[in-house]
């Protein structure tokens, strides 16, 4: 663990100090299992979840007890026996920085340690505005930005969580349509935990309708951080990967990236990257970093090689 002299609100660890603090967390997951948590241009091992998850996993449930015993003392304070509430954990960062894989990996240690519980993941892409509505506000440039979130509905869809309502509905996005799915919706029945990853996670941008933010329903939150130009790469190398399976589907729309050159293909990601994702990252995305609680930041090989936990 460092100890820096510059004033900072977080404890800095390597690999190695990270790792001891796994104690006797046990590894429940093979290699079978991990695979299908991968993301698409990720190949991360099981020692990367040992070394990093499995910490995280042990320091997470610390949490879990500590709100839970809060709850108790609350509810006996008010002489109630309030509904259960579910511990929701959010995961932030950049397009291609691997959020999806983490949440996954997450989800699927703590449903199983130290006892199995149910939790569920939700990304906030169902709650963009539908493909139609961004077009109309000429919108489709900015997908992904604060603005193009319907921010209002998906702090009611988490205000539901936490009040305890036992059935709760989000929409459901589609990355071949790009949009939407028009009603249709997955259920959130009362979980232990719920898993909430997207961009926006950390914002307080894009709200303008009041002044509570996503942020304030999330219990414990976590930045996957990666340096640009590494962030840049990986998306060029996702984009060529989907270039050659999910925009051949006729469904897809971005079906007509699928006749490109691998040289105008390249050319296309970069720019995709310049004008929005990057764009994004630097004006939304990066700002909130250090509003996490927990930042993850991983190396050229997708590896992490440093985390900070606030203090």
């Amino acid at each position: 663990m460092v100890f820096s002299n510059q004033l900072t609100p977080f404890l800095s660890f390597s690999r190695e100090q990270w790792a001891d603090l796994r104690k006797s967390v046990p590894l429940k997951l093979t290699e079978q299992d991990l695979k299908p948590l991968l993301g698409f241009n990720e190949a991360l091992s099981l020692n990367e979840v040992s070394t990093i998850y499995l910490p995280l996993t042990r320091l997470i449930n610390y949490y879990i007890e500590e709100n839970l015993r809060r709850q108790t003392v609350l509810n006996r304070f008010l002489g109630v026996q309030n509904p259960k509430v579910p511990y929701i954990i959010g995961i932030a960062g950049s397009v291609a920085v691997g959020k999806s894989t983490s949440a996954r990996i997450l989800q699927s240690l703590l449903s199983h340690w130290p006892n199995e519980r149910k939790v569920d993941l939700i990304t906030t892409d169902g709650f963009l505005h539908p493909l139609q509505k961004l077009k109309q506000d000429n919108l489709l440039h900015k997908k992904g930005f604060p603005v193009s979130y319907d921010t209002a509905k998906l702090i009611r869809f988490l205000a539901e969580i936490k009040s305890g309502k036992e059935k709760v509905q989000a929409p459901i996005y589609s990355h071949l349509t790009y949009d939407i799915v028009p009603h249709e919706f997955t259920e959130i029945k009362q979980p232990d935990i719920l898993i909430l990853e997207g961009l926006n996670v950390l914002q307080t941008a894009g709200n303008n309708s009041n002044q509570t933010f996503v942020s304030d329903f999330v219990d414990f939150s976590i930045y996957v951080d990666a340096q640009e130009v590494l962030l840049k790469e990986w998306y060029i190398k996702r984009f060529l990967k989907f270039r050659q399976s999910a925009f051949s589907d006729p469904n897809s729309y971005f079906k007509h990236y699928a006749k490109l050159s691998e040289q105008e293909a390249t050319a296309t990601a970069a720019s995709i990257w310049e004008n929005i994702n990057g764009l994004n990252l630097r004006e939304n995305i990066l700002p909130t970093r250090e509003r996490a609680d927990l930042i993850l930041t991983k190396g050229a090989d997708h590896a992490v090689e440093l985390i900070k936990l606030r203090k």
